[in-house]
């Protein structure tokens, strides 16, 4: 098992993996506890169109991506959070507006250029080839920054996730919590686009917050359970990409779902036990 591992980390590219995959994963699942018991858990696969988007227009100007990428889809974050509270369009509409939009820019630049680069594939489907020296810097940095800010704002947050009206009736500024919300999603969302994919980074939302609720029932404890998950499926699939030859992207996705699979019976087997006595 060592010579696995220490053979796996020979190769300059897996340690670059290793590093972000690790620090996005963190970032998406502390992020999702707040955004999945908001039911707002789509906004990281709506922001992840955006992103997606925002990387093809770059590609076709031939901008630097992630210089291009982070700032739309924060402003997309931002914008998709001033619709929701106006209350005239719902979320999930505003997320499937503007997600769809966003696509069809992206398709329109890249046919008006030289069509689907390799480039492009990889930040739609994931490649931890894809990651440069540079990227591994610059997502280390932004991870880091969320990271800060969550837990400085870890019992703001927590009191705009369980009840924002009494949390407004209290004095707190939720709408400033929201958009900080929104914000790191956005960033978290741009930074593992270069490993899993534009399809495929929402899922490091959803599972490990759903999965840590299976088997904690207070917010602190579904909080590290979720970051214990994530952190787990994440090296499992790492892994099993290295041994398989299988895509990085889709292996963590499988991790997380047999893990959420596993929680989920043993959770059903408890409160069978429970009824039954």
């Amino acid at each position: 098992m060592f010579d696995l591992i220490g053979q796996m980390f020979q190769y300059s590219f897996m340690v670059r993996a290793l590093v972000v995959g690790l620090m996005v994963s963190l970032c998406s699942a502390l992020l999702g506890i707040s955004l999945v018991l908001k039911r707002y858990s789509m906004i990281g696969d709506g922001l992840s169109h955006v992103g997606f988007g925002a990387l093809a227009v770059a590609a076709a100007l031939g901008l630097a991506p992630l210089a291009v990428a982070v700032p739309v889809v924060v402003a997309s974050a931002f914008l998709l959070l001033r619709i929701s509270e106006r209350g005239k369009i719902k979320g999930d509409a505003a997320i499937g507006m503007i997600s769809t939009g966003a696509l069809a820019v992206g398709v329109m630049s890249l046919s008006l250029s030289k069509g689907v680069t390799t480039d492009i594939n990889n930040y739609l489907f994931g490649s931890i080839l894809a990651m440069s020296e540079g990227d591994v810097w610059l997502s280390a940095a932004l991870a880091a920054a969320v990271l800060v800010l969550f837990g400085v704002f870890y019992r703001k947050l927590f009191a705009v996730t369980f009840d924002e009206t009494f949390a407004r009736a209290t004095g707190l500024r939720a709408a400033l919590y929201n958009t900080m919300l929104a914000i790191l999603t956005a960033v978290t969302v741009v930074l593992g686009m270069r490993m899993m994919g534009a399809m495929l980074i929402s899922s490091l939302i959803l599972f490990p917050a759903l999965t840590a609720m299976r088997f904690c029932k207070s917010f602190h404890g579904v909080t590290i359970g979720a970051a214990a998950v994530s952190i787990t499926c994440f090296l499992l699939g790492l892994v099993t990409s290295y041994l398989y030859n299988t895509p990085t992207g889709a292996s963590v996705v499988v991790a997380n779902i047999l893990a959420f699979l596993l929680f989920y019976g043993l959770e059903r087997l408890r409160n069978g036990k429970r009824a039954a006595a």
